[in-house]
């Protein structure tokens, strides 16, 4: 049992009157710094016994340790046997909170337990050391006032003997906490808190809900008309929420936010009992939604250190209408699997492969891995921008480690080394996957040291290689963000800066320079285009079928078969034979009515040949041939007309020069020299070759006959 010492060596009744009324003036602060929120908060009565045991436990894990020669207070290394309600949502969340609350505190809790002379004049055992931690917060919290217990409320035997200790030392440690205040001039303990721990308890006071709608099972109409006949209303935005109301997030448009109050009502209606609404950080759907838009139909993603399972079912639901493949790496535990496997079925996720290696040891050629195009990579990082710890990492999975960095404010400057050498392995290890096209790099720290530096570092320690092209800076998308924020991130990084209304987030996005030897099919356009949401309604999926059924006729076309051409070579052939028997008989007429020298006919009958040769590509013969083979197919048909080493006589043309007047000295003698018969020459139609016209004396030439004489060389 506990000997706790009982008389007061320093003070009166009526000094400790004084100091007990000093120190119920809001020594924990909570209530200044909440004024912000809409909440309600009622008077506080304690917790549960099995809260602080679990609290103790946790605290055990995090708390900040002293050198041994500077530890008065023992903490022991055995936790505390745990109740069944432990594994209750509502129980680790209060608990997380009361451990963290401690931890923040721890300091000032020490010593008011060294000031009021529990320490160390009672005998307390060492693994009984942060029950007393946490079990002081919640007294001094609750002014001191005893707690109120539930009659069917089951009691543990460790939390009833520290609560007797503490009650038994009240007036002792109102004292100490007094003088702890007028020590470090503050009028509560929680302005003896660092600045930047004070203003994130003052953001997350405000901070709202974010929940992504599950559009696998409900469409975001209908989760609106639900939350509407629920009385829930709808503003244009984060800064208009007030009592029962909702908005959509500016950023992804399958986001909604509610006031924070109204944690408790919501989590009882079905669409969050159904997974058809889910309680997320903002940070992870601006992740999802930015690799969403780097997708192609048929691209895989890896996702690297996915600590919240809601993360990958995100990502799935978003892809839900491809052919893609999310795998997942980095959860070791087999143990989980079953339990991942039934919730993402209940969320309809169906294309999920988990990946029991760690990131680091996957190799770049895995075979698994052929296909992926866009790795999501989410280290492990101070997240400082992250306004309420405890909701982040029970959400995302989180090590509980990080409350204690987000106790003092931050990490140290060589822990801070330690993360940022850490991401900057994993972002180059991510660089090695040759057929990966893009990564998006996330973190929630506010350092430049986890977020641009170690982004530049990665982009200038790459090899230049012949074979892989190297990664540069993209800008925010398009879909994710407005036309502002693209102006704004002019380094060409987004950022979200913590605020009342969220945490804060840093968003890198790398893709590779494009092969100036590789060609973008239309395929790939309409696709990559169709996962950014800008072809809605238009289904890309049967793009591959139509250029295969265009690629299939374009093989049925007859590329000139040998038959086929012989067949319309033999014909061509016989038709010239029959022209040129024709055009050999009129052609000895011809040339003993004219008596025109054979050298001229000759010389006329290969002018003419060329002519013809011409004529005949526009028969019918031709234009069918022509219809049926390929341009470069047809020239040479037609150079192939005339049989090579053979003359084909060709019909004699009569021509008879224009009227010419000669320089006699009387007109009667140049008449007497001009001809009675004026024969003229044309072009004739598509089935004669030319044509003559006897025109008699006075008849004027047809407009056509007149042309053509005009031209000096009509044949051209």
């Amino acid at each position: 049992m506990l000997d706790p010492k009982s008389e007061l060596e320093f003070f009166n009744e009526e000094n400790m009157e004084e100091i007990s009324q000093l120190a119920s003036l809001e020594m924990s602060g909570d209530a200044a710094a909440r004024r912000k929120s809409a909440a309600v908060v009622p008077g506080k009565s304690g917790y549960p016994d099995c809260v602080y045991v679990m609290a103790a436990n946790i605290f055990q894990g995090i708390r900040i340790e002293k050198p041994p020669d500077k530890a008065i207070i023992k903490y022991g290394n055995e936790p505390l046997p745990s109740c069944y309600q432990s594994e209750d949502e509502s129980f680790q969340r209060l608990s997380y909170e009361l451990a963290f609350s401690a931890l923040k505190y721890q300091d000032i809790l020490e010593t008011m337990l060294i000031d009021s002379y529990i320490f160390p004049s009672t005998t307390i055992p060492d693994h009984l050391g942060s029950l007393i931690i946490v079990m002081l917060y919640d007294f001094q919290d609750r002014k001191f006032q005893s707690r109120v217990l539930s009659d069917n409320e089951e009691s543990i035997s460790e939390v009833q003997e520290v609560e007797s200790l503490l009650n038994s030392f009240k007036t002792k440690l109102a004292a100490a906490l007094a003088r702890c205040r007028i020590k470090h001039d503050a009028l509560s303990i929680y302005h003896i808190l660092p600045e930047t721990v004070r203003k994130q308890e003052q953001r997350a006071s405000t901070l709202p809900l974010y929940a992504w709608i599950n559009t696998g099972k409900i469409s975001l109409e209908e989760v609106y008309s639900n939350l509407k006949k629920k009385g829930y209303n709808k503003v244009k935005s984060v800064l208009h929420l007030e009592d029962k109301a909702f908005a959509v997030d500016q950023h992804c448009y399958d986001v909604v936010i509610f006031p924070a109050h109204l944690k408790k009502d919501l989590v009882n209606i079905d669409l969050f009992k159904d997974y058809k609404l889910i309680f997320q950080d903002k940070s992870r759907s601006l992740a999802v939604h930015s690799v969403k838009a780097l997708l192609n139909m048929d691209d895989d993603i890896l996702m690297v250190n996915m600590g919240s399972w809601y993360t990958v079912a995100h990502m799935s639901i978003l892809t839900n209408n491809n052919t893609s493949k999310i795998f997942v790496c980095g959860i070791q535990s087999q143990d989980k699997d079953p339990e991942m496997k039934k919730l993402f079925t209940k969320m309809g996720c169906q294309n999920i492969e988990i990946l029991q290696e760690t990131f680091v040891s996957l190799e770049s050629k895995d075979h698994r891995l052929q296909n992926v195009k866009v790795i999501l990579l989410l280290p492990r990082c101070s997240a400082l921008g992250v306004s309420n710890p405890v909701e982040f990492i029970l959400n995302e999975n989180e090590d509980t480690s990080l409350l204690q960095d987000l106790s003092q404010g931050g990490p140290s400057k060589s822990k801070l080394e330690i993360l940022a050498q850490q991401q900057y392995e994993q972002l180059t290890h991510a660089m090695k996957f040759a057929k990966a096209q893009a990564i998006v790099y996330c973190t929630c720290s506010v350092y430049a040291e986890e977020n641009e530096n170690v982004v530049m570092k990665a982009l200038e320690s790459q090899t230049q290689g012949i074979k892989i092209q190297p990664y540069r800076l993209s800008p925010p998308v398009l879909p994710l963000c407005s036309l502002k924020d693209i102006r704004l991130s002019m380094d060409k990084f987004f950022r979200v800066e913590p605020s009342d209304v969220t945490n804060g987030c840093f968003i890198s996005i790398l893709t590779r320079e494009r092969d100036p030897s590789e060609t973008v099919s239309v395929k790939d356009v309409l696709a990559r285009a169709a996962a950014k949401g800008l072809l809605d309604g238009v289904e890309v999926g049967k793009t591959g079928k139509r250029e295969k059924k265009r690629k299939k006729s374009k093989t049925l076309l007859p590329k000139a078969p040998v038959n086929e051409t012989n067949d319309i070579q033999v014909k061509i052939n016989e038709f010239l034979n029959r022209e040129s028997k024709a055009s050999t008989n009129r052609g000895e007429v011809l040339t003993a009515k004219t008596s025109l020298p054979s050298k001229t006919v000759s010389q006329m009958g290969a002018s003419s040949h060329v002519r013809k040769t011409n004529k005949q590509a526009t028969s019918p013969l031709a234009t069918t041939l022509t219809k049926n083979t390929r341009p470069e197919e047809r020239h040479i048909t037609l150079r192939r007309t005339r049989p090579e080493g053979k003359t084909i006589p060709l019909k004699s043309v009569e021509i008879v020069l224009p009227p010419v007047i000669f320089p006699f000295s009387s007109a009667q003698g140049a008449r007497s020299q001009t001809p009675t018969n004026h024969l003229y020459y044309r072009l004739g139609g598509s089935k004669a070759g030319y044509l003559t016209s006897a025109l008699k004396k006075g008849e004027k030439p047809k407009e056509t006959t007149t042309s053509l004489l005009r031209h000096p060389r009509p044949w051209l």
